[in-house]
């Protein structure tokens, strides 16, 4: 489990792909590896991932078809930048709000303008995730915890404070540019409770 807060900008440094898997070294310039042991989950851009071996400052991991499927990562190149975050410690701080790591499918930017100190940037709700996301609540993108501005039936807004400026890769991101859409965890169990309630 994660908290959505970014506790470093990863750089790719490796792509091995056979088919649909990925084989992927990053560098975590802030991060201290040696406490991540093998096996433990490290979400890159919002998708938890496990560590099949490290070094003091590059781990590595394995994206799976059905992850090279749904999410971004199989568009990654070396030398791109990704948001990393580390599993939260039992009896941590908890900042953000509840992030699985269980990306439900990428979006992309339609739009983006400055509002003062913010960057607030628009993007396409994809198709079945309407009633999971709403003013108020919380997405994660890209693996950052944030509050949706406003969502209507087909877009939903978010903004960027200078903090999240500055230590997340979001705001060197282009109108067009794919990112990892993961909805609150609340919601799909609220959404599934009032299906199942209707029958």
């Amino acid at each position: 489990m994660f908290t959505g807060i970014i506790e470093d900008i990863g750089i790719v440094q490796n792509i091995t792909r056979k088919q649909e898997i990925i084989f992927l070294s990053i560098m975590a310039p802030k991060i201290k590896l040696e406490d991540s042991q093998i096996g433990a989950s490290i979400a890159v851009d919002g998708v938890c991932l496990t560590v099949t071996a490290r070094t003091a400052s590059v781990f590595t991991a394995n994206i799976m078809p059905e992850t090279f499927r749904i999410t971004s990562l199989a568009r990654l190149k070396r030398g791109d930048k990704v948001n990393l975050e580390r599993a939260v410690a039992v009896g941590g701080r908890f900042d953000g709000h509840f992030v699985l790591g269980h990306v439900d499918r990428t979006t992309s930017i339609l739009r983006r303008y400055q509002d003062q100190t913010a960057q607030v940037l628009v993007f396409k709700i994809p198709v079945g995730l309407e009633t999971q996301i709403v003013t108020k609540g919380s997405v994660a993108i890209d693996g950052i915890s944030l509050t949706v501005i406003y969502a209507d039936s087909r877009t939903f807004k978010v903004g960027l404070i200078p903090h999240s400026q500055q230590v997340t890769t979001l705001s060197n991101k282009t109108v067009g540019a794919y990112v990892n859409l993961e909805t609150d965890v609340l919601a799909k169990y609220s959404v599934k409770q009032m299906r199942a309630n209707q029958f």
